[in-house]
């Protein structure tokens, strides 16, 4: 796939292709990207009828191509390992990790635009990149992170329904309630009801998911504020951008808090469309429901403990090691308690993972952050310990494909760090990160004409009878 980047110090190589050999050990290429386009939208509406195009393309010409066996195993465990699902902004590599758009973290790291020289990268520069298969420049993430301000103004009946709730609700109960009250102003639900072309689909829900992604921070903020700061509303600063102003808003005007969330947004956004709340999104909005509805059914997969919930458990857990054995526990300690958490019947929460069959380069980058701006920090020291402890003993048990840490284990030690402390709504921070890989993809949805999500279920029976046949 080819991507495109523009750089004004580069503005002499216009129309070559220049090879970026230091990104990966792949050969990757980036073509210097023409346009001065500010507008998204204008971008998105030129590249859509080639990728329509293209879509007819591969049906005719490969529509009776077999991708695999489905087997027995598969249906009865959740249809893990199943391929079928199409899913446009990213691709989980079970080795190499997650890549946007064909862009590993670390190559999104190096090229995507940053607040600052050397700084993480900012999230409105992935929302271009999921959208458009292009790496934008800095200009034109500083116009999209303009249009996302102008389009995060909160309806005061939004902050009404949340306060209709008990204070004690839980953040992602408060957080879901604000999302379900913004669906009242949906562009796709209007459209609709008039009588929109199918082939038009796409534009209103652009409209409702640019907004979408815009004020989440923003209701995200208010819950966290009503929750653990009596209610005193922070308003969003038009200086910030995305991340910086959601750290704002939260409360937290420091640079590396503000960079911390510009990361932590990022690698957040999108992990190809098989997680729960990815395919939930995308199996609502296959009904043709608006993108509020279907956020909001991504986010209650969230909130589950085996899904988003999980980042909560690991402060928790980490934060029960220290009350039981000190910030200063020896490996010896620690290998003791996390035998004595699986011989309790719990597992080590953020370790392991559905698809991955290495260390999360998600967990990778926070650490190099931690590494970067907190090492002597006894949490982020006692994680490093982890990392070194729980695969072997996971190995040991030999019932794990996978043993190493995903990206739940780092997160919450970096923002107890910066002073986010309340564990509990740690997965209001992922939900707002996963607004814009799912919304992403929900456009290009609209723009493919994707069908109804409708895949065949059977019984028990049925299985029993079919494989007695195949014997």
């Amino acid at each position: 796939m080819v991507f495109y980047r523009s750089v004004s110090l580069l503005s002499k190589l216009r129309n070559r292709v220049v090879q970026q050999p230091s990104l990966s050990n792949s050969v990757r290429w980036l073509q210097i990207q023409t346009s001065s386009d500010l507008d998204l939208h204008s971008q998105l509406k030129e590249l859509i009828p080639e990728q329509q195009e293209r879509l007819k393309k591969i049906k005719s010409e490969y529509g009776k191509v077999q991708l695999g066996n489905i087997t027995v195993d598969m249906v009865l465990g959740g249809m893990r390992g199943m391929t079928g699902l199409l899913w446009e902004t990213s691709l989980l590599d079970p080795d190499e990790g997650i890549r946007f758009r064909g862009l590993s973290i670390p190559e999104c790291q190096k090229v995507l635009p940053a607040a600052k020289p050397g700084g993480e990268p900012l999230p409105e520069g992935l929302l271009w990149l999921l959208l458009t298969g292009k790496v934008p420049n800095k200009e034109q993430v500083d116009a999209l992170s303009k249009e996302l301000r102008s389009r995060a103004t909160i309806p005061d009946h939004v902050y009404k329904a949340i306060d209709a709730l008990p204070v004690t609700a839980h953040p992602m109960t408060q957080f879901t309630t604000g999302v379900m009250a913004l669906q009242v102003q949906s562009e796709f639900s209007k459209a609709y009801e008039k009588g929109i072309h199918k082939s038009k689909y796409w534009e209103p829900t652009y409209e409702d998911s640019l907004s979408l992604i815009a004020q989440v921070p923003a209701v995200a903020a208010y819950v966290y504020r009503r929750m653990y700061k009596n209610g005193e509303r922070i308003p969003m600063d038009d200086s910030l951008d995305y991340g910086g102003n959601f750290a704002h808003m939260l409360g937290f005007d420091g640079p590396e808090m503000q960079e911390l969330m510009r990361l932590y947004v990022t690698i957040h956004s999108d992990h190809e469309g098989g997680n729960v709340s990815a395919h939930t999104g995308h199996l609502v909005a296959s009904a043709l429901s608006d993108p509020y509805l279907s956020f909001a059914a991504a986010l209650n997969g969230l909130a589950g403990p085996l899904h988003g919930l999980a980042n909560q458990e690991v402060l928790l857990w980490i934060k029960s090691v220290v009350d039981e054995c000190g910030e200063n526990i020896t490996k010896d300690q620690l290998k003791d308690y996390v035998w004595k958490t699986l011989n309790s019947g719990k597992v080590v929460p953020g370790f392991g993972h559905g698809v991955l069959r290495k260390t999360d380069p998600r967990y990778m980058c926070q650490r190099e952050f931690a590494l970067k701006h907190l090492p002597n920090d006894p949490l982020f020291q006692l994680v490093s310990k982890l990392y070194d402890v729980v695969p072997p003993i996971l190995t040991e048990l030999g019932k794990v494909k996978n043993p190493w840490p995903n990206v739940d284990a780092h997160s919450g030690v970096l923002l107890n760090y910066y002073g986010l402390t309340e564990a509990r709504y740690y997965t209001v921070l992922f939900g707002v990160s996963r607004a814009i890989g799912i919304c992403s993809q929900l456009i290009w949805d609209r723009a493919l004409g994707l069908p109804l999500e409708r895949p065949k279920s059977v019984t028990m029976e049925w299985l029993e009878n079919h494989c007695k046949k195949s014997a």
